[in-house]
């Protein structure tokens, strides 16, 4: 079984005079224990379908199941508790609220010192400097993304979806990033990941590439034969670009 199932899924929003569909009958199943990346031209959907399955949006059409439950009219919340972590492109900040906090509201337990910063050892962070940092803008884009990577492990996520992890953030702490998911991947028993991105590198980590298209799965495949349909081809700019030193 999957761990994740979409059927027939579309999405539209209405203007003054008419309906623009973003996604349309899209049917995509996620198995167990990979890394999926999504990618494609921009304005082809791909953030649209990461909230629709994350519940930030509901289909007009269609179903979504996740471990064989159908969760289509399930509200954000009721999905992260069945198990589904969703990372914006921007983090969150919360001023006030320290990370062992955030931590431990992940969790929805008290959490240990201890157990905290394993949680910030595993996300490539030093914990005892930033176990007691507020979660504000004192953080660098990068710091942000690996602790809200960290609340997704103690919530013991079993699907996580990350929309453009790499928006905004600097060379260096981009690599760490790409360290990060490949250590979540292999540590998840058996959960799964899905990536919306336009990185050559983290398409290079994935299982398979989901090649999304005028709101349309355009082509499916492992990386080894969606990749190279991807770089080094005329269209290659609209889907995969390398980060420069200044995270661009």
């Amino acid at each position: 079984m999957d761990i994740l199932e979409l059927k027939n899924v579309s999405f539209s929003v209405a203007d003054e005079s008419s309906a623009k569909e973003i996604v349309r009958d899209v049917d995509l199943s996620i198995p167990y224990g990979k890394l999926i990346a999504v990618t494609g031209p921009n304005g082809g959907g791909k953030s649209t379908l990461a909230k629709l399955i994350a519940g930030i949006e509901k289909p007009t059409e269609g179903a979504i199941f996740f471990k064989g439950e159908d969760i289509t009219e399930r509200s954000i919340t009721d999905r992260a508790k069945a198990g589904i972590g969703f990372a914006f492109q921007q983090p969150v900040k919360f001023k006030g609220i320290r990370v062992l906090d955030l931590l431990r509201i992940a969790a929805g337990r008290k959490l240990t010192v201890a157990e905290a910063c394993e949680f910030l050892s595993l996300v490539g962070l030093c914990a005892r400097d930033y176990i007691d940092r507020e979660v504000n803008a004192s953080l660098s884009g990068g710091e942000l993304k690996r602790i809200e990577i960290a609340t997704l492990l103690a919530r013991r996520t079993e699907l996580a979806v990350f929309d453009e992890p790499e928006a905004g953030i600097d060379l260096w702490s981009f690599n760490n990033l790409i360290d990060v998911f490949r250590r979540m991947r292999d540590g998840m028993d058996g959960g799964s990941i899905i990536i919306i991105s336009h990185q050559e590198r983290i398409l290079n980590i994935a299982d398979e590439i989901v090649v999304l298209k005028d709101g349309r799965v355009a082509s499916r495949g492992s990386r080894d034969d969606i990749l190279p349909t991807l770089i080094g081809t005329s269209a290659a700019v609209n889907y995969c670009v390398k980060i420069d030193p200044n995270g661009r």
